[in-house]
């Protein structure tokens, strides 16, 4: 939505000179490709057991992914149950695995009944050398695993490991070959998070070139600088239909594209529909959160805490006009929006709390209210509980 069509979001007029344009080429909304069971899980100190994806997957299916990627079966037999499980759960999104090209990688894929699967090959020089194959070897490799998914049924997405930093005329061959034995979908993967957003949007503009537009394009994105929405972003405006990602950004590293902010910018500041229910997204970043046994940054967009609170006094002047002090309505995340108290607050925070919680302060207390809450706030470092303020509101009654 559109401050114009149900003021939900409250952002520069001056976003429409950099509207999705025609590059984009699109019908319909963008999708997204959840990899959280399987890139999210390489986060380091997460392991999630087959129970904990199964419930994963269900969130992420209640919250309108369209794909997800249940895992890389061969890593382990545990792994291999929470794939099997995800398979059979009957869910609306699509279930895809991940394999090298590696026969024995796409027949765990195939054995436990999945119907579409993304191949990887290392396609860059770094890449190709840590992995002690020569670029003829990786071109061979794709297209022999590709044909022998395709000859099991399976739909299959190319995705060339550090694609971003490999050399533009292998890439073209390694895109062309799959594509040719049977590849269905190409991923332009972006595996350390080395592009701008600039750089993205090239990049996939050439692969749509070379693979003509009836082949849908994935992005694929790290956050090392901190440019992975920014870079999925691009690859919107050159033509991607698919963003892949991960609840909360997690990852190895600094992270994967995080599906949420990805889908917030296109729909509030470029006008792009996605199929995310946002009013669901805080509710499976807590899960995944518990799940994986970490914690985010407080002010993160979308899901951060501390998003809807205020605790300065001069914005707490304008919390009764939310367009004021926020880009998007609370409404849209199902975020309750609050006052909190502390060292930074105001008059206007005095008398929002004291309504809140039902205290009857008179306007001629507030301010030896708002002093010792002042004061307080500066002992804890920190913010007020609600009975730390109804004490102060007591004892200067």
């Amino acid at each position: 939505m559109t401050a114009e069509n149900g003021n939900q979001y409250w952002v520069s007029k001056l976003n429409a000179v950099s509207k999705i344009g025609p590059h984009a080429a699109r019908k319909g909304p963008v999708r997204f490709y959840d990899t959280t069971l399987r890139d999210g899980e390489q986060t380091v100190g997460v392991a999630l057991d087959p129970q904990q994806k199964l419930e994963i997957a269900r969130l992420l299916d209640s919250l309108g992914i369209s794909r997800i990627e249940a895992g890389f079966p061969r890593v382990s037999a545990d792994d291999a149950e929470a794939f099997g499980l995800v398979c059979k759960a009957g869910l609306r999104a699509e279930i895809w695995g991940f394999a090298r090209a590696v026969k024995e990688d796409l027949d765990a894929v195939i054995n436990l009944g999945a119907h579409a699967t993304v191949i990887e090959i290392p396609s860059s020089e770094i890449k190709l050398r840590a992995y002690g194959i020569t670029a003829e070897e990786s071109i061979r490799r794709a297209t022999d695993a590709v044909k022998h998914a395709k000859t099991h049924g399976l739909k299959v997405a190319f995705f060339p490991v550090d694609g971003t930093r490999a050399e533009l005329p292998h890439l073209e061959k390694l895109y062309r070959a799959a594509i040719e034995a049977g590849a269905d979908e190409a991923v332009v993967v972006d595996t350390i998070g080395a592009c701008g957003p600039e750089a993205v949007e090239f990049l996939v503009g050439k692969v749509r070139e070379w693979l003509g537009d009836s082949i849908p394009v994935h992005f694929h994105g790290h956050n090392d600088f901190g440019l992975a929405t920014a870079c999925a972003i691009a690859a919107v405006r050159a033509g991607a239909s698919w963003i892949q990602g991960t609840i909360n950004g997690m990852g190895e590293r600094a992270g994967n594209a995080d599906i949420g902010e990805v889908a917030i910018a296109l729909e509030g500041v470029y006008g792009v529909p996605t199929e995310l229910k946002f009013d669901k997204i805080r509710e499976v970043s807590r899960h995944v959160r518990r799940a994986s046994g970490y914690e985010l940054e407080p002010w993160k967009p979308v899901v951060g805490e501390n998003l809807f609170m205020r605790e300065s006094g001069a914005v707490a002047s304008q919390f009764h006009i939310p367009e004021a002090i926020e880009p998007f309505s609370a409404e849209i995340v199902k975020a309750r929006r609050e006052i909190v108290l502390g060292k930074k607050s105001g008059l206007d925070s005095i008398a929002i709390k004291s309504r809140d919680l039902g205290l009857d302060v008179a306007e001629s207390k507030r301010a030896a209210v708002l002093a010792a809450v002042k004061k307080k706030g500066i002992e804890k470092r920190g913010l007020l509980t609600d009975e730390e303020f109804r004490a102060i509101v007591t004892q200067l009654k």
